[in-house]
Formats: structure tokens, sequence, C-alpha cells
């Protein structure tokens, strides 16, 4: 999926995090929503601005994100 027709980022918003496109609602916050437990029903139904295919593109972003680090050892 492309994942840049839902997600973007703009220094006025949030101070430039990425947020998914006509919210205030941040990548960040809708993974730590995901990693809370919420189920992607929950998350739509609790903010019914977001669609199935935005939530998708959150995480393809946070996958390509990812990407650039993956080669790089992570101290957990």
């Amino acid at each position: 999926m492309d994942w840049r027709g839902f997600i973007h980022s703009d220094p006025e918003i949030l101070s430039g995090k990425p947020v998914v496109k006509g919210t205030r609602l941040s990548v960040e916050f809708i993974l730590s929503l995901f990693a809370a437990g919420w189920t992607e029903r929950q998350i739509l139904e609790n903010y019914p601005t977001l669609t199935r295919e935005a939530l998708r593109a959150v995480s393809a972003f946070a996958a390509e994100r990812m990407g650039y680090v993956k080669n790089q050892s992570v101290e957990v």
C-alpha cells in the first residue's frame, strides 16, 4: 500500500509529527492504541474520521520507516 495519500507532516500540526491527513491523529498515537490492545474496530468506532485504509496506511508507513533501521541492532 502507498501510504503517501494518507499520511503527511506539517510543522504547524503537532510540531511536524506524521499524522493521518485531515486529522490531528499522529501515527505514533494510532500505533500506541494498537500496542495497548485496541482492535481496528475499537479505533474506528472511537475515531470516526479514520478509515480502514488510513489504518493500513499507518501500518505501511511504520513498516517502511522501520526498514530504514532494519540493519541496525536495537537494544531491548
